[in-house]
């Protein structure tokens, strides 16, 4: 079956990497970076072994406000100084090094005018998104604090195949986390695990997404 729509992610697909924008806040902050790895390290990995629940779970469905999100983390963490860690726009700081890729965006934009439909999946982590870019890249947009479920679950993919009208099997998604990639092939949705711009590329205009 031939496939008729991209749905990707937006943090680490459509902007820059979302280590360098933490090294970058880590820095400018003045972050113990061990601490920080350990508390992240246990509450990604559980968000995504599906033991439990913690503060990310909240976040990304939209249950725990962004304020009380800052607010957990930051008791966790301390400068390299031993100081406390402003909780107020901490969320902010953490992803403010982040940048739009360009070559993805041009890529959305081509696969659109080739006649393919394209959606955003997206796990929000309080992030200022770019709204004003979104009805010229997507047929549908699909932000997990705004709908209440959140990626792996896969009541969100489905969501989103409805939104474009399309079975699993005649879309692809592309993310940086191979943990939602599989979930997106347990339904029949193709996979692309994102790397950098270059191979994803190939992969869509292999896919004849792309001229």
């Amino acid at each position: 079956m031939s496939v008729k729509a991209v749905i990707t992610d937006w943090g680490g697909v459509l902007t820059s990497p979302l280590a360098e924008a933490i090294q970058v806040w880590l820095a400018a902050d003045r972050i113990d970076v061990e601490r920080y790895k350990t508390v992240m390290r246990a509450w990604v990995k559980q968000a995504y072994d599906g033991a439990g629940t913690n503060p990310v779970h909240g976040l990304e469905d939209g249950s725990l406000p962004t304020s009380e999100f800052e607010r957990l983390l930051a008791a966790e963490l301390l400068t390299v100084d031993g100081a406390p860690v402003e909780a107020a726009g901490l969320i902010a700081r953490m992803f403010g090094a982040f940048a739009p890729v360009e070559p993805m965006y041009e890529a959305l934009r081509a696969v659109r005018a080739a006649g393919a439909r394209t959606a955003l999946l997206s796990n929000s982590w309080g992030n200022d998104y770019p709204h004003d870019l979104f009805a010229e890249l997507f047929d549908a947009v699909v932000i997990s604090c705004e709908v209440g479920m959140r990626k792996p679950d896969e009541r969100i993919f489905r969501h989103a195949l409805d939104l474009l009208g399309l079975d699993a099997a005649e879309c692809v998604f592309i993310d940086d986390i191979e943990h939602n990639i599989r979930a997106a092939q347990a339904l029949g949705i193709r996979g692309i695990l994102h790397t950098d711009p270059d191979t994803t590329i190939a992969e869509l205009r292999g896919m004849d997404l792309l001229p």
